[in-house]
C-alpha cells in the first residue's frame, strides 16, 4: 500500500473551496487540484508548508498517511 494525501479531506473540513485554499495558501488552484487528484505526486517543501499552515494541520497528517 502506498502513501496518499488527505488534502481534500482537510480542505473540506475547513469549509474551503480549492479557490479559497489557493488564496489563503498562495498556492495555485491548479496545483491544489493536481495534488488532490493524484495527478501531481511530487511538489516542493515550500508548497507543503504553505498548505499545512493554511489548513492549520501538520504536513505529516495531510500528506504522509497510509
Amino acid at each position: 500500500m502506498g502513501f496518499r494525501n488527505k488534502l481534500k479531506e482537510y480542505r473540506k473540513k475547513c469549509g474551503m473551496t480549492q479557490k479559497d485554499l489557493a488564496t489563503k495558501s498562495k498556492v495555485s488552484r491548479a496545483t491544489i487540484a493536481g495534488l488532490e487528484s493524484g495527478a501531481i505526486s511530487v511538489t516542493t517543501t515550500d508548497t507543503l508548508l504553505k498548505l499545512s499552515r493554511a489548513l492549520q494541520a501538520p504536513v505529516t497528517s495531510i500528506f504522509f498517511t497510509k
